[in-house]
């Protein structure tokens, strides 16, 4: 009998990026295929998505991929895999159709075109494996949660998901179905960890629209709201408290637009035919009949905001009168960035509120007790916690041992390990390629350690540049050497260090010039180390330090010396 594996290929230890694969025989499915919005650390990376090496190089064996809902870390790296290989997405209906719009936005893989809509009633069957579903509750309908039966036993992927008592049938979960599942033997549970933290469950999304609708009510000038367009609950309780206080709604972007009017053609949202209107309609109603919905590029509306607040928006800018009102949760990384927002937004005469200040605990994600409550309708033998930094497996294994797991049937990985299945029991096996792959513009992986190390380096002490021209056949420097610096010091009033890192430069040309075993490498090491210890001493900053060595054209220069002679 052959091994079950499961392999977290992203998702782990992080925010985002989730994707794992599950390997029993000849037959691999791939759960989910998602992008990371970069730390600030990774300076100018667009995205991070999973290394694909693991796939890649058993492309053969993937029987399919399979999406659980349409946000980003779970559909946003399909153009990077889909655009080589064609295998297909399985998801349902409305995650199919975000899929195809995020697939159809990169021009590499806008040809792809197989997607297999699937819903809670859909059962696949391999060779050896059997794929079927279960709703789940998220902040996007058509969430589902997926099933792996093998010859072993059963692997559940939870997704994102949550229990919400008062959720409408459109996102209600199937606890049927759960306790089903539970009847047989499920070897392992993949589950969410995202916000085992919270000992709160989230706030009744009702309430959560009530202060929505009454923090618009009392609004006088223009609202413009920053929230995550894949939020489909979310963007449904603004469009609905919109609706209530007579105000017209407007979309910015093309993909907002694109989303949006994708969800409503296929019912998961609901808005009267004529809230939505252009920019150009706006600019003709009053001021308190607008609401301005910025989703940000990307689904980041914050940074948006702080172009509105600095005037540097393409169309929209923050004034007096205006109240922005953040709709969306920021992860704790971008608490910073928040601050500065405000701040900002103040400065430019708006009033701003957040989501967050209504002391209503909001998440998609499942609470203490929901963690457990999945535990004990699933009775798996083993739980992998998913989706999370690693205090939050951590926190996830502990609620996990409240339940009477015991902690040799919990395993907090990293993404890369390999957990074999044999023998009634799971252990590591080696590990695979799974690190991460960044997107720069165009470019895809091609952005290493070296490349983000240099951009630190330019960010924190910029950058220093000393040209020199050399004569290499007469041994001596032609002209002076010219430096400058850019992000290093203020050069107008440091003309006397600029000169002195000259010196410096000429005596270290001219003693390698000296040298008999002349080397244009060693050359320009031999600049770059003086350089850096010489401003070192000097400035206590390390800039990145690039040496310009030309050297004079041997031919040219006889050539002008013969047609000089024939003259004379």
């Amino acid at each position: 009998m052959a091994n079950l594996n499961i392999i977290p290929l992203g998702g782990l230890r992080e925010n985002g990026k989730n994707m794992y694969a599950v390997e029993y025989g000849n037959e691999i499915v791939i759960l989910d295929c998602g992008l990371q919005y970069p730390e600030n650390e990774l300076f100018g990376i667009d995205i991070v998505i999973p290394d694909l090496t693991y796939i890649e190089d058993n492309i053969d064996k993937i029987v399919g991929i399979f999406l659980t809902h349409g946000h980003v870390d779970a559909i946003g790296a399909l153009p990077y895999l889909v655009d080589k290989y064609d295998i297909p997405v399985f998801g349902s209906k409305l995650t199919i159709e975000l899929a195809k719009i995020t697939v159809g936005n990169d021009k590499r893989s806008r040809k792809f075109n197989d997607f297999q809509v699937i819903d809670a009633q859909t059962a696949i069957d391999f060779d050896n494996l059997s794929v079927s579903f279960f709703k789940t509750t998220h902040s996007i309908p058509d969430s589902l949660g997926i099933v792996i039966k093998t010859p072993v036993g059963q692997v559940v992927y939870t997704g994102d998901f949550k229990f919400d008592q008062s959720a409408t049938p459109m996102y209600q979960a199937d606890y049927q179905r759960l306790a089903d599942i539970g009847k047989e033997k499920v070897v392992a549970l993949l589950s969410d960890s995202a916000n085992a933290e919270s000992p709160y469950p989230a706030a009744d999304e009702r309430n959560i629209y009530t202060y929505i609708w009454e923090t618009f009510e009392c609004q006088q000038g223009r609202i413009i709201v920053a929230s995550v367009v894949s939020n489909i609950l979310r963007m449904q309780q603004i469009f609905d408290a919109a609706q209530k206080v007579g105000r017209k709604v407007v979309l910015t972007g093309q993909d907002a637009s694109k989303i949006v009017r994708a969800v409503i053609k296929l019912g998961y949202l609901n808005i009267a035919d004529d809230l939505l209107i252009s920019a150009r309609e706006a600019e003709k109603l009053p001021q308190n009949k607008v609401l301005i919905i910025e989703t940000g590029r990307m689904g980041e509306p914050i940074k948006i905001l702080q172009r509105m607040a600095t005037s540097r928006h393409h169309f929209y800018h923050i004034e007096t009168g205006d109240f922005v009102f953040i709709a969306t949760t920021p992860s704790h990384a971008m608490e910073t960035n928040v601050a500065k927002t405000r701040d900002l937004i103040f400065r430019a005469g708006g009033e701003i509120k957040s989501l967050s200040d209504s002391g209503l605990y909001t998440s998609g994600h499942a609470s203490k007790s929901d963690l457990q409550l999945m535990i004990n309708l699933l009775h798996p033998q083993n739980l992998i916690p998913v989706q999370g930094e690693y205090r939050l497996l951590t926190a996830h294994s502990q609620i996990a041992q409240e339940t009477g797991l015991t902690p040799d049937h919990i395993f907090i990985l990293q993404n890369g390990d390999v957990l074999s299945y044999e023998h009634e029991a799971f252990h590591l096996a080696p590990a695979v390629p799974a690190g991460d792959t960044m997107i720069d513009g165009m470019g895809v992986g091609d952005i290493g350690t070296i490349v983000l190390r240099d951009r630190k380096l330019l960010s924190d002490d910029g950058v220093f540049v000393a040209v020199v021209t050399i004569d290499r056949k007469k041994k001596k420097i032609v002209a002076p050497p010219k430096v400058t610096a850019r992000g290093f010091v203020y050069l107008r009033e440091n003309h006397q260090l600029l000169n002195d890192s000259a010196e410096v430069v000429i005596k270290s040309v001219q003693n390698n010039l000296d040298n008999k075993e002349f080397d244009w490498g060693h050359l320009k090491q031999d600049v770059r180390e003086d350089l850096n210890h010489f401003l070192w001493n000097k400035t206590k900053r390390h800039p990145m330090i690039l040496p310009v060595i030309m050297e004079v054209n041997q031919n040219r220069h006889r050539n002008s010396t013969n047609k000089k002679s024939s003259k004379s």
